[in-house]
């Protein structure tokens, strides 16, 4: 089981989410995003955080100078890219584990497996994929809904990284979400908050719990 909360903007904020015990909170460093946090502000955030979470750094289109230093900065192990950065981008990002976002339609997964091929030209192994609709020129935080079907009938569960769905998940489908896909991982930003960038407790802790009963679930089946 793994469940990540994004977009988390700041130190209070992220000590309340650490308090339910996600797996990973992600921290946004896309500064269109009404879910961006500065590179100081993340910085407390992951030296507040209990050691069991994991920070995640959200990229999107940077360049892997500013990644690089962020990174550092921030005393970030974990990278999402969630932009169009290709495979070879990735590989010069090796001192990172690199989750790589894909923005699918149903008829689109096998770009998962395209990219992945040009990973392993590149001896690059990616930590994870993250699976969420595609919305032209927005990247995340649209609160659609991936192709659940589809990436349960296509995605290539034994040979690809460990799926992470996204995209339009909330508290009240989470469950639903799990046991039609089956992946890894969930990851929420808007569907846990009472208005963009701002987290509701409530609905994190229910989205948490939710999830994690789901996963024990499918676990046992």
């Amino acid at each position: 089981m793994w469940v990540k909360i994004c977009g988390v903007r700041d130190v209070p904020t992220a000590l309340r989410v650490a308090a339910f015990s996600p797996q990973a909170i992600g921290l946004n460093f896309y500064e269109r995003s009404p879910r961006w946090i500065d590179v100081a502000a993340a910085a407390e955030v992951v030296a507040r955080l209990p050691p069991e979470i994991e920070p995640v750094g959200v990229f999107v289109n940077h360049s892997v100078a500013q990644i690089d230093a962020i990174c550092r900065t921030c005393r970030l192990n974990t990278i999402q890219l969630h932009g169009d950065e290709p495979a070879e981008f990735a590989a010069c990002l090796r001192p990172y584990r690199v989750i790589r976002a894909f923005r699918v339609l149903a008829d689109g997964i096998d770009q998962i497996g395209e990219y992945l091929r040009e990973c392993a030209t590149h001896q690059i192994s990616l930590a994870g994929c993250l699976v969420e609709p595609r919305v032209i020129d927005v990247y995340g935080g649209t609160g659609q809904t991936a192709p659940w079907d589809a990436l349960k009938r296509n995605y290539n569960f034994s040979a690809w990284p460990p799926l992470i769905l996204a995209g339009g998940l909330t508290p009240e489908n989470v469950a639903d979400a799990i046991r039609a896909v089956g992946p890894w991982g969930v990851d929420v930003a808007s569907g846990v908050e009472s208005a963009p960038g701002c987290k509701d407790d409530t609905k994190v802790l229910q989205f948490i719990e939710n999830a994690r009963r789901a996963f024990i679930v499918n676990a046992a089946q």
